[in-house]
């Protein structure tokens, strides 16, 4: 398993595309829908869902406090909007399709999320991850991971029993209580002295036990008190970040981090349905067209709406229109809660899984698209031309040693008619005027 993740990584990697699709397609290939490598998926999956954890572990220590308070203002906006409009899908769901309002309000979470993973590749690739844009972007990401807390718990109560108001409210007012804390508290003071750090901080194998130990403390208690794991690994990574032993415990986390994300990405290559995909790949294709395409068109109109400027509103918008990693766990949720038929389970995260895997085409349209922000454009055919100028010049190129090849083979074609026509009338020649017809 590891090996062909590794191969087809690489190979994507060589056609300058994030490995992370060939991660997916190696978790396709190997799945119970393709070869039957693998015909179960619960230990890889309980493996993805431990990076996700550290994922988020690892994006809290690497958190700039003082940078994200200035954007948590717009962060919250921008998330509250984007779950608001799902709410609304929700009911529209419930209206055009008679499904349920639980089934609906499930399906309109899913959507409403976005990768934190995939959108930090982006702005990476772009150089935009450390820049304003990457600055509002992450908020906007963080705030939603926050935002799953209460919607697992009310996922999970949707399967039957009672909604309980009170209890999800308290979980949510403690959870942004405890994140405003934090924030509050090394925003205002100095590096977090851990004991004994001059003693560990040469030790690479405590430093790694000893973050991972945290790490996963942090995310049991969480899970016990009734909020998501991953925000209370969230969490700790804040503290470790904000502690004197963050630049020698980065370096020692990001490879293990790495290696858990690529087991996440196969695992969900593991869960998608093959047959289900050939039955209904249209229906599949569209509804991930138009979730792409809603979710740039909103998050761009939030972002211009919250103050950023109409180029940081496109990058940033565009950064986070797939689908993200925590709507697998939503989804599984509800599925577990009895509430998402299997049908529209495996809808949710095939459709997840394709807005994943056309990331790569996201990319490059972004890239395009930065350039094209700073001209000044007139009408589609010079916005085309700009943003595929590369293309357009290739094309030129092979389309004119085309039509130098096929004029060369033309004029070595009457040529060689030419030759073979002297030849007979030589031929005639030798025989003389007797033997001429």
């Amino acid at each position: 398993m590891v090996a062909v993740a590794a191969l087809l990584g690489l190979g994507f990697l060589r056609l300058r595309q994030p490995p992370l699709v060939g991660f997916i397609l190696a978790g396709i290939a190997l799945g119970p829908t393709g070869f039957g490598l693998i015909s179960s998926s619960g230990n890889v999956t309980l493996l993805a869902e431990m990076g996700v954890v550290v994922l988020l572990f690892f994006i809290g220590m690497e958190l700039s406090v003082k940078a994200f308070t200035l954007s948590l203002r717009q962060a919250l906006l921008v998330a509250g909007g984007q779950v608001s409009v799902a709410l609304a899908v929700a009911v529209l769901i419930e209206l055009l399709t008679g499904a349920s309002l639980a089934e609906g309000m499930i399906l309109g979470f899913v959507a409403a999320m976005s990768s934190t993973v995939v959108a930090m590749k982006m702005l990476e690739d772009m150089g935009e991850l450390r820049s304003e844009t990457g600055r509002i972007a992450i908020g906007v990401l963080i705030a939603q991971d926050v935002a799953v807390v209460p919607m697992l718990i009310l996922v999970s109560s949707l399967g039957g029993g009672e909604l309980d108001i009170p209890s999800i409210a308290l979980k949510m007012v403690l959870a942004i209580g405890l994140l405003a804390g934090l924030l509050w508290w090394f925003g205002n003071h100095g590096k977090l002295k851990i004991p004994f750090s001059e003693t560990m901080e040469d030790k690479v194998e405590i430093l790694a036990l000893g973050a991972l130990a945290l790490c996963f403390s942090a995310a049991a208690v969480s899970g016990l008190a009734g909020m998501s794991p991953a925000y209370g690994a969230f969490l700790a990574g804040i503290v470790l970040g904000n502690s004197t032993l963050r630049s020698r415990i980065i370096p020692v986390i990001e490879p293990i981090q790495s290696v858990l994300l690529v087991v996440f990405f196969l695992s969900i290559g593991l869960l998608i349905d093959l047959s289900f995909v050939f039955d209904h790949v249209v229906v599949l294709l569209g509804a991930a067209v138009l979730v792409i395409a809603a979710k740039t068109v909103l998050n761009i109109f939030l972002l211009r709406r919250t103050g950023s400027s109409p180029q940081i509103a496109l990058i940033a918008g565009l950064s986070m229109a797939q689908i993200g990693e925590f709507s697998f766990v939503l989804a599984a949720a509800g599925f577990s809660a009895g509430v998402l038929r299997l049908d529209t389970y495996r809808l949710a995260i095939t459709v997840t899984a394709i807005s994943l895997l056309v990331s790569p085409v996201w990319v490059n349209v972004m890239h395009r698209l930065e350039n094209i922000a700073s001209e000044e454009l007139h009408d589609y055919r010079e916005a085309f031309a700009v943003a595929y100028a590369r293309e357009l010049r290739e094309l030129s190129r092979h389309g004119q040693a085309f039509a130098g090849a096929r004029w060369s083979i033309r004029l070595r074609y009457r040529a060689f008619r030419l030759a073979r026509h002297h030849r007979k009338l030589r031929r005639a020649q030798q025989k003389g005027p007797e033997n001429r017809p």
